[in-house]
C-alpha cells in the first residue's frame, strides 16, 4: 500500500510540459503540445543584452537542424531591463536584425512571483523532476527531449552552436 502511495505521489509531483499553455508573440494562444516528438531548446531572450548576437546562432541552429530540434524564444525584461520593447517591437528587432523564423513567445516573467507557468515548470524539481535553476541572465537555455523531459539547464555564456548542444541535438537515440 505505502508503495501504491508513493508511486502516485510521484506521478502527481512531475507535471508534463506539454499541457502547459502558451500564446506565441503573435498573439496566437497554444500549449506546449505543439513540440512533442521534436527535441526542443527554451531560451529566455533580450534585444539589449551582449548575448543578444546569440540570436544569430538560434537561428543557424534552426536552419540547419530544425527537423530535429524546435527553437522557443522567450524574451523578458528581468535582467537589467534589456527588453524593455513590446511584442511588436520584439518581433520587428528580431526580424530585421537576425532575420528570426523560430518560434517566440510574448514577453514574460521568467523569476519570481510572477513566473509565467512554463517557467515554474522549467525551474521547479518537483513539476520537471530534477531542476530547481531559474535563468541567472538573459540567454539560459533548457533542453527538453521528444517525450518533453527536461535534460540539461545551460547558463548565458554556452552557445546554442558550441559542440555539447549540437551532439545533443544530433544524437540518434
Amino acid at each position: 500500500m505505502f508503495l501504491l502511495i508513493l508511486i502516485l505521489q510521484l506521478n502527481i509531483s512531475t507535471m508534463d510540459i506539454h499541457g502547459i499553455d502558451i500564446e506565441m508573440l503573435n498573439g496566437e494562444k497554444t500549449t506546449m503540445a505543439k513540440y512533442k516528438g521534436k527535441k526542443l531548446i527554451i531560451v529566455n531572450t533580450a534585444s539589449a543584452c551582449g548575448y543578444t548576437p546569440q540570436y544569430e546562432d538560434f537561428q543557424s541552429l534552426h536552419e540547419l537542424h530544425g527537423d530535429k530540434v524546435s527553437i522557443l524564444g522567450v524574451p523578458s525584461n528581468q535582467f537589467g531591463g534589456q527588453e524593455p520593447g513590446t511584442n511588436d517591437q520584439i518581433a520587428s528587432f528580431c526580424k530585421k536584425n537576425y532575420g528570426v523564423t523560430f518560434d517566440i513567445l510574448t514577453k514574460i516573467d521568467v523569476k519570481g512571483s510572477q513566473k509565467d507557468p512554463l517557467y515554474q515548470w522549467l525551474t521547479s524539481k518537483a513539476e520537471n523532476g530534477w531542476n530547481d535553476q531559474e535563468p541567472s541572465w538573459n540567454f539560459c537555455k533548457y533542453l527538453i527531449d521528444e517525450n518533453g523531459k527536461l535534460i540539461k539547464f545551460y547558463a548565458s555564456g554556452e552557445n546554442p552552436m558550441d559542440t555539447k548542444i549540437l551532439d545533443w541535438v544530433l544524437e540518434v537515440k
